[in-house]
């Protein structure tokens, strides 16, 4: 939802960065949750030695993946609507906590650690 935030500071309406927010952010998490997935597909169809408990580590992993992705693409928006509808814009209210460069008193350019 950070996404979703920079957005409103750019001036955008709640609405309007939530639904962009969305559709920007749709596309590397389905492709994240569905190679995950993927990777259990070979859990549930191995044979052999062991391969009961293969098939339900397989199963757990597949299934967690996928409940996982679909509250991350349906809960996550909808909580952040629910929560966030009614505040402002969540600027920074302290300079110091970025990453632009300051000079200190000999010339030098050093960025804050913080």
């Amino acid at each position: 939802m950070e996404f979703a935030n920079q957005l409103r500071d750019e001036g955008k309406s709640f609405d309007e960065a939530l639904i962009e927010a969305a559709r920007v952010r749709l596309r590397p998490i389905a492709m994240t949750g569905i190679t995950t997935a993927a990777t259990s597909i070979p859990l549930i169809f191995s044979f052999g030695a062991g391969a009961e408990t293969r098939l339900v580590i397989g199963v757990v992993v597949l299934g967690g993946v996928l409940i996982a992705t679909l509250l991350t693409i349906y809960l996550v928006p909808l909580a952040y609507h629910l929560l966030a509808m009614s505040t402002g814009s969540p600027t920074p209210s302290n300079a110091s906590c970025s990453s632009n460069p300051t000079e200190n008193p000999t010339g030098e350019q050093e960025f804050l650690n913080i």
